[in-house]
């Protein structure tokens, strides 16, 4: 259901997420837009700002995993890898939070507004900085610690050093949360940071089936790789409508509709005006 409430959550409030009593620190008043009961009991995707084609790839399907399931993707809402993972759960019609270092009405970055706007009405928008309120240097830190609480377990699906995204994981640790990190190669900068909290102790996850695993979770609504293939394939002859492919590959419709929004996020299919599904014209 669609909403753009706006609303305040007082500490002791019916509906402050429990969760956040985790903290030391926690807010003591919550600013926000949407639907306050998808808050806590989240996954938190993370990662780099100038994330590479394996970083975003990595965010496509972690967070699309997740949100096809019900568990709500929580990210930070900056350009790169968690505004990736916003999309994602959008493009799937799942749940997803996005936590802000400003004020819960602010369009921050800018070039986030419009899936920010998106997420006000099919999400929740959330921030512990009263409306109005710009971003400062120290509050992306202080926000990070909000992520880490509202999820059962952060992952980083990318991250070279330094990177804020230990922040968030030192947190996590701190009020105990699991950490999980996406592998990378050795030889790209853009995954040192990653892999260091793999050294670490952090948890490597490379496959949705194990973080499914981590999280106490059954590895549905994913198509395995070699039916992904086979479904791009069968699309590339033929466009078809969701209920043709649930026919031809015996799945249930919620989850080839969920399926074909990951691969339409993914740039590799697109809807067509007539309901079908197809590549990308050349």
């Amino acid at each position: 259901m669609s909403t753009t409430v706006m609303w305040s959550l007082r500490r002791g409030d019916d509906g402050y997420p429990f969760e956040l009593e985790d903290l030391p620190d926690p807010p003591e008043v919550l600013y926000g837009f949407g639907d306050p009961g998808l808050l806590g009991g989240g996954l938190a995707v993370i990662g780099s700002r100038r994330a590479t084609p394996y970083g975003l790839a990595c965010a496509r399907r972690f967070a699309g995993w997740a949100a096809a399931n019900g568990i709500p993707v929580v990210s930070g809402a900056a350009i790169g890898c968690d505004l990736e993972s916003h999309r994602t759960a959008l493009a799937v019609d799942g749940p997803t939070v996005a936590v802000m270092p400003c004020g819960a009405d602010i369009d921050y970055p800018r070039r986030a507004s419009g899936t920010l706007a998106e997420i006000r009405s099919r999400g929740v928008v959330v921030s512990e900085a009263p409306w109005g309120s710009e971003p400062k240097r120290w509050s992306f830190v202080r926000r990070n610690r909000l992520i880490a609480a509202l999820s059962l377990g952060i992952l980083v699906v990318e991250a070279g050093l330094p990177s804020g995204t230990f922040t968030t994981a030192d947190h996590a640790l701190a009020i105990g949360r699991d950490v999980f990190a996406v592998p990378g190669s050795i030889l790209a900068p853009e995954c040192r940071g990653a892999n260091r909290l793999i050294r670490q102790g952090a948890l490597p996850i490379t496959d949705v089936s194990e973080l499914a695993q981590a999280l106490g979770q059954e590895a549905r609504a994913e198509i395995p790789p070699h039916c992904s293939d086979r479904l791009l394939s069968a699309l590339i002859a033929s466009p078809m409508r969701p209920d043709d492919v649930a026919r031809e590959f015996d799945l249930d419709i919620v989850q080839t509709i969920r399926t074909l929004g990951v691969l339409e996020s993914q740039r590799l299919v697109t809807r067509y005006p007539d309901g079908r599904y197809g590549t990308l014209p050349r």
